[in-house]
């Protein structure tokens, strides 16, 4: 197998230093949008973790929604979560509060903490995939998992 990239591998060690005992595998093809990646794990589009950042318009705060790739963002359920307003963040605001490019954005390992809502519908599910850094790099985990690494506060952020 040959050697991850250095954000892949960031994240590699972070999952171990996490005491998880989970691989990431970077592909030569794309996992960059949900459905990529659910073709190169071989699962389910609700089984993607997708990583999306908003910022919050007063406060400028960051906020992370790791939701179903099968889900779109209800952004007006966001932001009353929030208690303010919020906006899809840029890519420059994502690549200094995160440390990575939209596309690869990891759940963990930030450059700074932020405010976590995870979608609820992961619940049912046994296992789910999410980015490990680059828009090539994926890791496959327990659902359960994903609330002890992020302490994200579970839920509806869906729009209906």
């Amino acid at each position: 197998m040959p050697p991850l990239s250095p954000s892949a591998q960031k994240i590699q060690n972070l999952l171990k230093e996490l005491g998880y005992e989970y691989t990431v595998i970077e592909h030569a093809e794309s996992t960059r949008t949900a459905q990529e990646a659910a073709e190169r794990a071989g699962c389910e589009l609700a089984q993607i973790v997708k990583s999306l950042i908003f910022r919050g318009k007063n406060s400028g705060k960051p906020i992370l929604v790791l939701t179903s790739g099968a889900n779109r963002v209800d952004e007006k359920q966001i932001s009353q979560y929030a208690g303010e307003a919020i906006s899809r963040a840029d890519p420059n605001f994502v690549r200094t509060v995160t440390g990575f490019a939209i596309g690869g954005i990891p759940p963990i390992g930030h450059m700074q903490p932020m405010e976590t809502y995870l979608d609820e519908d992961f619940l049912p599910l046994k296992t789910i995939w999410a980015a490990a850094g680059t828009p090539n790099a994926i890791f496959e985990l327990k659902t359960e998992d994903l609330q002890k690494m992020t302490n994200g506060k579970v839920a509806q952020v869906k729009s209906c």
